[in-house]
């Protein structure tokens, strides 16, 4: 059984920083494309970041680029999303989510794709 656990999420001023984890179970996380998205109060689920299994390529939502890395850490079978320079438009839940079937980095955003997903971690940036 797969389940996908966040963490780090909080409450943080304008400009500050967070780092979420997934800490993935009943899969190697290293062998799957990785993603994490988020969604906001009354808006759509949306994709903020992928991460392929080399942890090479990555693939961000152009809102974040610049602000945002994602990585991994093999050897705990967690996956990571440090924000930096936090905006309150970023104020959303958090999901990582786990995609079984390999597929280009251009169908990344799509959420359909993502077999497993997490519970979600908040994040909340004041102004």
């Amino acid at each position: 059984q797969v389940q996908l656990v966040e963490s780090g999420g909080g409450l943080v001023q304008t400009g500050g920083s967070l780092r979420l984890s997934c800490a993935a179970s009943g899969r190697t996380a290293s062998r799957y494309v990785m993603g994490w998205f988020r969604q906001a109060p009354g808006k759509e689920r949306e994709f903020v970041a992928g991460l392929d299994r080399s942890g090479v390529m990555t693939y961000y939502v152009d809102s974040v680029k610049g602000r945002f890395t994602v990585s991994r850490d093999n050897a705990k079978n967690t996956v990571y999303l440090q924000m930096n320079s936090l905006k309150p438009e970023d104020t959303a839940i958090y999901y990582c989510a786990l995609c079984e079937t390999p597929t280009s980095f251009k169908n990344w955003r799509e959420g359909e794709r993502y077999a497993y997903w997490g519970q979600g971690t908040q994040v909340t940036v004041s102004s």
